[in-house]
């Protein structure tokens, strides 16, 4: 692993996604959570000030260290209790029905194959729970998706691993999951290219 993706992004995203804008929609998507709540791409814990009362614990997953050395301060702060418990989103080390929700918070764009991720979280969630995110993707403007498609190879380079132009409702539901809300909308003073935004809820496709 390189020193930029394992000491430096980290830090960087630590500040890039912790502006007034990213902290009212972290709190809009953290509102609904209850109960055992496992977050993938947990990052430097910038959902925590967030959690409602009724979040009763949260399993964090996250593969980079530093970013969980980060969260150090969030996680003190919190009245919630966080099990850092798992690397990997695409293979959860928890029970099957072990999980009230499921969050992930612009971390999709990342995992190298986000369908599994999804299929993770469908297999982890109790019968009737939730999937709740926000995601950056795919624009729904055509010239805008043009450029994001161009500019994909670079921002994979330079944000690890990090895709521009990936269809969010697609794969949610490749994921077996049923998507009750969705919220799409560009982000107010960030470019378009990064500001094309999925916000929703998703439950488990039947059978």
């Amino acid at each position: 692993m390189s020193l930029y993706r394992a000491q430096l992004f980290p830090r960087i995203m630590n500040r890039l996604m912790d502006t007034e804008q990213h902290r009212q929609v972290r709190a809009r998507v953290c509102a609904p959570l209850s109960g055992e709540v496992v977050e993938i791409g947990f990052g430097t814990g910038l959902n925590l000030p967030h959690m409602p009362r009724s979040v009763t614990s949260i399993r964090a997953v996250e593969p980079l260290g530093v970013g969980v050395a980060l969260s150090g301060g969030r996680r003190r702060a919190s009245p919630v209790p966080v099990e850092v418990s798992g690397l990997d989103g695409q293979s959860l080390p928890f029970g099957e029905g072990t999980a009230d929700a499921v969050l992930s918070t612009w971390t999709l764009c990342s995992i190298p194959d986000p369908v599994a991720a999804v299929r993770e979280a469908r297999r982890v969630l109790r019968p009737g729970a939730a999937l709740h995110f926000v995601e950056h993707g795919r624009a729904p403007d055509e010239r805008v998706r043009r450029w994001q498609d161009r500019l994909d190879p670079v921002q994979q380079r330079l944000a690890c691993g990090c895709h521009l132009n990936r269809d969010i409702p697609s794969i949610v539901e490749a994921g077996g999951m049923h998507i009750e809300h969705l919220s799409t909308y560009f982000l107010q003073g960030e470019p378009k290219l990064v500001g094309a935004t999925y916000e929703g809820r998703a439950v488990a496709e039947p059978g």
